[in-house]
């Protein structure tokens, strides 16, 4: 697993920002970053995960490893001596939609030496990458380093885009996650990258993956690939928080997939996680 690890700010909100003004808000410090997240929701799924990435040398950064640690994620960070720890100000409206401001911090300098030698080495093995990496000039070549790396050793690999907002260039993106087993978008990010945010424009990307799984919220997710598109429903759960759903429905969706579960038993096991997810405030499992 690659990708950020951090702290997040949770602001549950009651009404509208007042811009210039106050609004009462409930809020609390959790652990996150995109990478963290679907780390600790992988070892809550039974998986042992490694984690690749980059903190500050700040009590933030020991803090993460240290929970990260407690919740069975092997942390295989580097220090930053002169960036502060991934911070992200997390905004949660009444409905428990989310809306972030992220400071990634020593995470932007994720670099191809921070991936330590022998972490590619087991036979077998699985990679998911962050889009976040890849989506910043600063640590993309890590990212791209990461990917070929894990081709190299015979893992198979998957990405999550992360972030709709951040896609500038489809053609662009598409060209780093060209040969990954598994892009992993949400509605918004499929929209993106193909103009359509329903599930059967996916196929339009299957000559650069070789397969896609799309999450659409409350309509439950979907596998495309070149034989079939499978679809599953959402669970009906109520939305406290918003953050990490898609982090935890990645992981959810491996776990099943490396333990050799069917295509819609995949999809299933992202869907629980994820509802799982929204149900509680923070972006990781309740300690």
């Amino acid at each position: 697993m690659v990708g950020d690890a951090g702290l997040d700010v949770v602001a549950r909100h009651a009404g509208p920002i007042a811009h210039g003004g106050d609004v009462r808000a409930k809020v609390t410090i959790e652990p996150g970053g995109a990478g963290a997240n679907t780390a600790v929701w992988l070892a809550a799924c039974g998986a042992s995960p490694v984690l690749v990435a980059r903190v500050g040398a700040d009590s933030a950064g020991r803090q993460v490893h240290a929970e990260l640690t407690t919740a069975g994620v092997q942390c295989a960070f580097a220090v930053d001596q002169d960036l502060a720890t991934c911070c992200v100000v997390v905004l949660v409206d009444e409905d428990g939609q989310r809306s972030m401001l992220p400071d990634r911090g020593a995470n932007a300098r994720f670099s191809p030496a921070d991936l330590a030698p022998g972490l590619l080495t087991e036979p077998h093995g699985h990679l998911h990458l962050s889009g976040y990496v890849l989506l910043d000039a600063t640590s993309r070549p890590a990212g791209l380093a990461v990917l070929e790396a894990a081709r190299a050793a015979g893992w198979t690999t998957s990405v999550d885009p992360q972030a709709a907002v951040l896609i500038h260039s489809p053609e662009a993106f598409l060209a780093d996650v060209r040969g990954v087993d598994f892009l992993l978008p949400n509605a918004d990010e499929l929209l993106a990258l193909t103009g359509s945010s329903e599930p059967s424009s996916a196929k339009s990307l299957l000559s650069h993956v070789g397969a896609v799984v799309v999450t659409s919220g409350p309509d439950g997710a979907s596998w495309v690939d070149a034989d079939e598109l499978i679809s599953v429903p959402a669970e009906v759960t109520e939305c406290i928080d918003s953050t990490g759903a898609g982090d935890a429905f990645d992981a959810g969706f491996l776990a099943a997939w490396l333990s050799g579960a069917s295509k819609r038993d995949a999809l299933l096991g992202g869907v629980r996680a994820g509802s799982r997810a929204v149900s509680v405030v923070g972006a990781q499992p309740p300690r």
